[in-house]
């Protein structure tokens, strides 16, 4: 089971080995991975930053799904 508190999309670039990804709950929110692993990966921990960082602005923060 993947467990990320928003939703997230990945999609193949021309690339073969880059993956890019974003998630639509979190508005800004984008990386690339080099795996669909790497980018669940970087997705996790980004998200928590990601979040972080809206809150310090004083941004609203989706909920979680």
């Amino acid at each position: 089971m993947i467990d990320l508190p928003y939703s997230l999309t990945i999609e193949a670039t021309e690339e073969p080995d880059y993956f890019g990804f974003f998630s639509p709950d979190l508005e800004g929110f984008t990386g690339i991975g080099h795996s669909i692993e790497d980018c669940v990966y970087k997705a996790k921990w980004g998200m928590k930053e990601h979040v972080e960082l809206l809150q310090e602005r004083g941004l609203p923060v989706p909920p979680k799904v």
